[in-house]
C-alpha cells in the first residue's frame, strides 16, 4: 500500500508539471489502460536500447492503470531504415533512435548534430518546437523527448594517425565507418568513408574492412570494437540526436491525463539522462585509457580549427536542404 501511495504521489507532482505543457486541466482516467508499442534502432545489448528503457520504466511507473509502454525490440523487429516508416503508417506506435537515421526526409535532423546546447534549454528557447512542427510536416509524428544529450563524438583508429604541421590529424587514406552526418567532415580530413551497419563493425574492423570509426565515447565498449580501436581523437564533435516519436495518431487519440504523464516522463528524463551519461562518459574515458587506448590530442587553435570543420558541415548540410526552418534552428541550437 505505501508503494501504491508514493507512486501515486509521484504521478501527481508529475501532471502537475506536465499539465502546462500539453496545454489543459488535468483529465479523469481514461477508462482501459493505452498500450504503445515501441521498438529502437540498437541492439538491446548497446546502452542507448538500455537508456530507452529506463525511460519506458518511468512510464510505466507513472502511467500505471493509464499508460503503458510495450517495448517489442530492435532492428529485429522493424529495420532501422523502416522504423520512420512504420512509426507515420501506425504500423507501430513510438520509436527511439538517431534522427539521422531519416536525414533525406527531415535535413532539420542536423540541428540536434551540430547543436551546442542541451534539451533542456531546447525546451526553454523554442527550438523543441520548432522540431516538433518539423516532425508533424516531415514524419506525420509527434516528438515526445530528445533524450540522451551531452554525448559526444570522436573518431577511433585502429592505428595511430598522421600529423600535419598544423597539429591537426591527416586522415588521409584511412577508411573510416561513417553514416551521413560524418561523410563531409571525414571527407575533410582526407579520409574515406565506409558505410557499415552497426551489428558489421565488429567484423569490419576484425577484417581490416574499416581502420576507425565514428562514434560516441558512449557505448564503445558494448559491442566490443575497442579490441581493435587502439587511439581515439580528441577533442570530441557533435552531439547525439537521439529522440522518441510517437505515430501522430495515436498520440492525439490519447486521454489527456495520457499525454501529461508522457510529457512529465520526458521532461523529467531529459535531464535524467543528461546526467547519467555525464558520469557514463567519466567512467567509459576512465576504462578505455586503462584498457590501453591513447588520446591524440589536439589543441590550440589547431582544435578550434577542427571543431569549427565539424560543426560547419551539419549547418552548412542544413542550410544547402533549402530549410525554412534554418534561421530558427541555429538561432536555439548552436551558440559557438
Amino acid at each position: 500500500m505505501f508503494a501504491r501511495v508514493v507512486r501515486m504521489g509521484k504521478r501527481s507532482a508529475a501532471l502537475a508539471l506536465a499539465a502546462g505543457l500539453v496545454g489543459g486541466g488535468l483529465a479523469g482516467p481514461a477508462g482501459a489502460e493505452e498500450v504503445l508499442r515501441a521498438v529502437t534502432a540498437f541492439p538491446a545489448p548497446v546502452e542507448f536500447s538500455k537508456s530507452f528503457l529506463r525511460f519506458v520504466d518511468k512510464v510505466n511507473d507513472l502511467g500505471e492503470g493509464v499508460v503503458r509502454i510495450d517495448y517489442m525490440g530492435g532492428p529485429e523487429v522493424v529495420p532501422p531504415p523502416q522504423q520512420a516508416q512504420a512509426i507515420r503508417r501506425g504500423v507501430i506506435d513510438m520509436q527511439y533512435g538517431p534522427g539521422t537515421y531519416y536525414l533525406g526526409q527531415v535535413p532539420e535532423v542536423d540541428a540536434w548534430v551540430g547543436s551546442t546546447i542541451t534539451a533542456m534549454e531546447a525546451r526553454e528557447n523554442g527550438g523543441l518546437e520548432v522540431m516538433r512542427e518539423v516532425y508533424q510536416e516531415k514524419l506525420g509524428a509527434y516528438l515526445l523527448a530528445h533524450i540522451d544529450t551531452g554525448i559526444t563524438f570522436h573518431i577511433y583508429l585502429t592505428e595511430e594517425p598522421a600529423r600535419g604541421e598544423d597539429g591537426n590529424v591527416d586522415l588521409s587514406g584511412v577508411k573510416l565507418r561513417s553514416q551521413p552526418i560524418y561523410r563531409e567532415f571525414f571527407d575533410a580530413l582526407g579520409a574515406t568513408s565506409v558505410s557499415v551497419p552497426v551489428p558489421e563493425v565488429y567484423t569490419a574492423l576484425e577484417r581490416g574492412v574499416v581502420d576507425g570509426i565514428g562514434w560516441p565515447l558512449v557505448a564503445v565498449q558494448d559491442l566490443s570494437w575497442d579490441e581493435f580501436l587502439t587511439h581515439r581523437i580528441d577533442p570530441p564533435f557533435f552531439q547525439t540526436d537521439l529522440v522518441v516519436v510517437m505515430n501522430e495518431e495515436k498520440w492525439g487519440s490519447l486521454s489527456d491525463e495520457a499525454k501529461e504523464i508522457l510529457t512529465a516522463a520526458a521532461v523529467e528524463y531529459e535531464q535524467e539522462s543528461y546526467d547519467y551519461y555525464q558520469q557514463n562518459i567519466a567512467d567509459t574515458d576512465r576504462a578505455v585509457r586503462e584498457g590501453g587506448m591513447e588520446v591524440v590530442e589536439i589543441s590550440g587553435p589547431a582544435a578550434e580549427a577542427y571543431l569549427d570543420r565539424a560543426f560547419e558541415t551539419a549547418w552548412d548540410r542544413l542550410k544547402e536542404s533549402g530549410s525554412r526552418h534554418y534561421d530558427a534552428l541555429r538561432d536555439a541550437y548552436y551558440d559557438r
